[in-house]
């Protein structure tokens, strides 16, 4: 579980995120737009919808390999190098990678470096003062899967050993990957989750408190957030 698991189906999570994306860059029509760590496509397919000409680029070659519907311009490569001329999109999509790369800081470069003058870098990546950890802890020699509570609340060396393969951010070092790139910060604040499975677990009750967290990004306690959304506009 090093990299996680990518989204195999649309929910309704899935669908905000996909409205945040849209309401932060120009009409995709015609676009050239790439999927950064794309996973089985979802991302892809839903923007190519838009009408835009998407690309998706995933490490793990299985899943590039069998996407959720047959989707041309899959390709399998690092985030940290990617395959593609300087200046090749107009929007690049990062979606929950930048915890799972190797060489975050190489990640955000690339992901500038394939941008157009004026064009948009879309970044979702994990807070670290959300009370759980969502993708489990290594504890006793086993990895154990699921919500670890207050894990990210640790100090860097005791955190580290419990989650270890994966990372989460503060604001400071989110925005600190962005230091002497050329980029302009759009936008930057945190979100909720959808949680869809609460909602089909507990029905009515699920949603009352979706939409009570979801409120919070309306105020100071959105600072305990799930996921940052930064936009980035590269300025040369």
């Amino acid at each position: 579980m090093l990299r996680g698991e990518p989204s195999y189906v649309w929910r309704a999570g899935q669908q905000r995120r996909l409205q945040l994306i849209l309401a932060h860059t120009p009409a995709l029509r015609g676009r050239m737009v790439l999927v950064d760590g794309c996973g089985v496509g979802t991302y892809v397919q839903k923007l190519r919808e838009q009408g835009a000409e998407v690309h998706g680029l995933d490490i793990e070659f299985a899943r590039v390999q069998h996407p959720v519907v047959a989707l041309p311009a899959l390709v399998c490569g690092a985030c940290e190098a990617l395959p593609y001329p300087s200046g090749s999109f107009d929007v690049v999509l990062s979606h929950e990678v930048l915890e799972h790369v190797q060489d975050d800081r190489q990640a955000m470069r690339e992901l500038v470096r394939v941008l157009r003058p004026g064009g948009r870098a879309v970044i979702f990546a994990p807070n670290r003062w959300y009370p759980f950890e969502t993708h489990g802890v290594h504890w006793r020699g086993r990895y154990r899967f699921g919500n670890a509570p207050l894990v990210n609340y640790l100090p860097d060396v005791l955190r580290n050993k419990l989650a270890g393969h994966v990372r989460a951010y503060t604001a400071r070092a989110l925005r600190a990957l962005q230091l002497q790139l050329p980029v302009t910060v759009v936008a930057h604040t945190l979100i909720f989750g959808g949680y869809d499975n609460l909602v089909a677990r507990w029905g009515a009750a699920g949603s009352a408190l979706r939409s009570a967290l979801q409120a919070l990004e309306h105020t100071p306690l959105r600072a305990f957030g799930l996921s940052h959304f930064m936009v980035l506009k590269k300025t040369e």
